[in-house]
């Protein structure tokens, strides 16, 4: 009888790493991995990417994970290229073809008139390979079922559209959007109004929020290194709100915010701060207008 594999002793790690997810695979399996390598009791991504997308996946590790709802929220940057001539299913590669028509003559004027229309606050309705929920279930799973259903607009924002190249029949755009925008569904939009169809052939993320891409930072290289090498990468837990103002606490007063307590502050109101006592980051809390120190999400640490 084969002897089963060790159980992974998993450990407290603390920390943000900034991976450059490879092509081919989920996001929720390169997180597994990258939670895998670092043995951490617990972990977070911060906005999924498709399989067929690469690029910048903020990892959240152990006491990271209370602030990636501020990645989840934040603007997003891409580079991607649409062909142009037929539509698919999923609005990638991976779908079957659905419709096709011809390509029209293509100009850097004519495309730079069709990006303006949607660049600012658009309505986007979303696509059907999406995991958004209706009663429950994700609408992928009825789209793989031949199901379509009515969706409603929803409102983004495309904050820069630039034109990076085209050809007889594609264009490669880099895009800055908001949360919640599909960029499958942006260049079918985009091929509809140049009079064809599209779809994306390749979408990588260089930015989420204020962070940068990193493009060493791939599964491969943090494989290859030791256990120390690894946790020197890991940004501070508190990185994805590191721009959040600052502040120390009250003297004497650290137990009782790790305990979630308030306290009196002199210190201008803020909607949000970062809590230190000295170097160490307690947390994040609110300071009301009656200057008072409200915790908000306390690190355990």
């Amino acid at each position: 009888m084969k002897a089963s594999s060790p159980k992974i002793q998993r450990r407290p790690v603390h920390g943000v790493f900034l991976l450059n997810k490879p092509l081919g695979i989920s996001s929720n399996a390169a997180l597994q991995k990258v939670r895998w390598l670092y043995r951490a009791q617990k972990a977070g991504h911060t906005g999924a990417l498709d399989p067929l997308a690469s690029g910048l996946l903020p990892i959240c590790l152990g006491e990271a994970t209370k602030f990636s709802h501020f990645l989840l929220d934040s603007t997003k940057r891409y580079q991607t290229t649409i062909q142009l001539g037929h539509s698919t299913t999923t609005g990638d590669v991976e779908g079957e073809v659905l419709l096709e028509a011809t390509v029209p003559a293509l100009t850097e004027e004519k495309i730079l008139a069709v990006l303006a229309q949607f660049t600012g606050d658009i309505q986007q309705v979303p696509p059907m390979y999406s995991a958004l929920k209706k009663e429950g279930r994700p609408l992928y799973e009825l789209a793989r079922k031949g199901i379509e259903i009515e969706r409603d607009a929803r409102p983004i924002s495309i904050y820069a559209l630039e034109l990076l190249g085209f050809t007889d029949n594609s264009i490669t755009l880099d895009v800055t959007c908001s949360k919640g925008t599909y960029i499958r569904v942006l260049g079918e939009d985009i091929a509809k109004a140049l009079g064809s169809y599209g779809h994306l052939t390749y979408l990588h993320r260089i930015q989420t929020g204020h962070f940068d891409l990193i493009p060493s930072y791939t599964l491969d290289y943090l494989e290859s290194l030791s256990e120390a090498e690894r946790e020197a990468l890991l940004l501070p837990v508190y990185a994805p709100i590191e721009h959040f103002p600052q502040v120390q606490v009250p003297e004497g007063r650290a137990e009782y915010f790790c305990h979630g307590m308030e306290s009196n502050i002199d210190h201008a109101a803020a909607t949000q701060v970062l809590v230190f006592e000295g170097e160490k980051c307690l947390g994040l809390a609110e300071i009301t207008d009656k200057k008072r120190l409200v915790p908000k999400r306390v690190l355990n640490l």
